[in-house]
């Protein structure tokens, strides 16, 4: 059974994940809201303005109030600022598994820090909260994406073809990861 403890602090070696707050809509938006680059294979487009990244924070700190909310901003502790985000997308209570899903700032890909941040999270989720299952899923053109799920300790189980559409329109295929408790 879930034991739901919210979106707590989590630090690591470089990094600080914590509740977003809507001060941080500024690094949000100019970091990787408004890239098209990072914002390419996500579910929603890059925000047109500031106003569009300041909603979504407005919508994400009112959602803390909810114990079974866990979305973290990643913050750089060389940087002193947000530089990407990291949440559980989909929750099963039944089978104690859950989805996540991560983005960062491009000048933040290549060094291991998507890595460090999902690994903390998933440490979290599985100790603190008991999941027994995290996956995580990738368009098979963001093969970085993959790496970093490979590198955080999740198995490759398969692709699902066909299943997803790109907001251009395309169809994808998406590669699904996942670790266990018993992974772990």
């Amino acid at each position: 059974m879930l034991q739901h403890k919210g979106t707590n602090s989590i630090e690591t070696i470089r990094l600080i994940l914590r509740r977003f707050e809507v001060e941080d809509a500024y690094n949000m938006f100019y970091n990787w809201a408004s890239d098209p680059v990072v914002c390419k294979f996500l579910s929603w487009g890059p925000h047109k303005d500031i106003t569009v990244t300041e909603k979504r924070l407005k919508d994400l700190v009112n959602n803390y109030g909810f114990d079974d909310t866990y979305n973290w901003a990643i913050f750089s502790k060389q940087k002193n600022q947000v530089v990407g985000s990291i949440s559980v997308e989909i929750s099963d209570e039944k089978s104690s598994s859950c989805e996540v899903g991560y983005c960062i700032s491009k000048e933040f890909w290549n060094y291991g820090m998507m890595t460090e941040a999902l690994i903390a999270v998933m440490h979290y989720l599985f100790n603190e909260v008991g999941y027994q299952r995290i996956q995580a899923k990738h368009d098979v053109l963001n093969g970085a994406s993959g790496r970093v799920m490979q590198k955080a300790g999740m198995q490759f189980e398969g692709i699902l073809q066909h299943v997803s559409r790109r907001r251009d329109g395309s169809y994808c295929d998406v590669a699904v990861y996942s670790k266990r408790i018993t992974d772990a």
